[in-house]
């Protein structure tokens, strides 16, 4: 049979316990501290050493060039220094000097924006630099107003034998050129690099550009001209090319798209297509007919340029 503890022996050794596991993490703790306070001692003396083996290898180097170099402190150096040093620099003029060449730049330069031309202030350069010659200039301009009073008596002479030139010919040669849009250039290209003929026989509907439609669906801008025709009427090529798209999606319908070079046409809104993507067609070739497909109040050719995408009004290329 065991012994039965009273509550004082139960208390006695709760306390003898945890006084024990008191023992134990105050042992673990100083033992960490004692390793740190080793650590920042050992990174202390290696920060000490590697101070110590800087120092040594300067002082060392230091020794080493003076023992090895002669010309440091040979005589001719030490002479050389003690000329410089005795040399006596007026610090006060050059500084005058230098503040006076810059005040005589800064007044050229306001006489030259006022002047309003680069020429003036070389022309007053020029003037100040042969101001010793005044007496052989004063010469060649008598000289030279000789020569200008001979030269207009013969002007003056010769003017029944000289063309008048009209004073409105003269302006328009002086007026420079007007900057072409955006618009323009890309008229101009297409013309230069392409022919068109009339792709349907019809009368034209709608126009290029801004519109009012009576219907929703017709969207305001219009990027194309409308030319209208009876149902099954033949669309030929307006350009050689080569179809690039050939499809029945989309609010143009069953449409075709053509490109030569840079500039693209699309025929828009037919009834059939007689070519498929990848064909090559000539001017004046049977592509399609005309048609309602797609977003159309009526049977009508949607015919469209571009240059890089960029829409053009067809009628400013051809007449149609």
């Amino acid at each position: 049979m065991e012994r039965t503890l009273s509550v004082e022996e139960r208390i006695r050794k709760a306390e003898e316990i945890y006084a024990r596991r008191q023992e134990g993490n105050q042992r673990k703790t100083t033992t960490v501290r004692i390793n740190r306070e080793e650590e920042k001692k050992d990174i202390k003396l290696l920060r000490k050493m590697i101070i110590q083996i800087i120092i040594s290898l300067t002082i060392y180097l230091v020794v080493y060039t003076i023992q090895n170099s002669n010309y440091i402190f040979s005589e001719d150096f030490i002479k050389k220094t003690n000329e410089i040093l005795s040399y006596d620099m007026n610090f006060v003029q050059i500084y005058e000097n230098v503040k006076q060449n810059i005040e005589i730049y800064i007044e050229k330069m306001k006489n030259t924006n006022q002047d309003g031309a680069i020429g003036g202030a070389e022309e007053n350069i020029v003037g100040e630099i042969n101001e010793n010659k005044e007496d052989s200039d004063e010469k060649s301009n008598e000289e030279n107003v000789t020569n200008n009073e001979q030269e207009n008596n013969n002007e003056e002479n010769n003017e029944q034998d000289n063309i008048e030139i009209p004073v409105e010919e003269n302006n328009q040669a002086t007026e420079p050129a007007k900057e072409l849009t955006q618009e323009e250039q890309d008229i101009e290209n297409i013309k230069k690099t392409t022919t068109f003929i009339k792709p349907v026989v019809g009368t034209i509907s709608s126009k290029f550009g801004q519109r009012e439609p009576t219907t929703s669906t017709v969207p305001k801008n219009h990027t194309g001209t409308d030319i209208a025709a009876n149902l099954g009427t033949k669309i030929i090529s307006s350009t050689d090319g080569e179809v690039v798209l050939a499809s029945e999606e989309g609010d143009y319908g069953k449409h075709l798209k053509i490109q030569i070079g840079e500039v693209s046409i699309i025929y828009a809104h037919c009834n059939s297509l007689y070519v498929k993507q990848g064909d090559i067609v000539t001017q004046g070739q049977e592509i399609a007919e005309v048609g309602s497909t797609g977003n159309s109040t009526g049977p009508h050719l949607h015919f469209e340029i571009r240059i890089s995408e960029r829409k053009i009004d067809p009628e400013k290329i051809l007449e149609l």
